[in-house]
């Protein structure tokens, strides 16, 4: 397809210097860096975990000073685990 686009002309310059050092077209540089912008863009977000905090004075006695494995037994009481 044909389009007119307006470019700065220091850009323009560059971009066509770039294309003879590279033995290429400036359409072929509009048209990858294009290429690279659609491309970045339509990548998913990165995750966010979403802030959960809630009140309160830290962890209940029998659990500051526990082990790992204590923790988990307490985590999955009465669940089975």
């Amino acid at each position: 397809m044909k389009t007119t686009i307006e470019i700065a002309d220091t850009l323009l310059k560059e971009a066509r210097r770039v294309a003879v050092r590279e033995r290429t077209t400036v359409r072929a540089l509009v048209e990858e860096g294009l290429r690279r912008v659609v491309a970045e863009r339509n990548q998913p977000s990165a995750f966010r975990l979403r802030r959960a905090t809630f009140r309160g004075t830290g962890l209940q006695p029998t659990a500051a000073t526990a082990s790992w494995q204590d923790l988990r037994e307490l985590a999955y009481e009465g669940r089975g685990g």
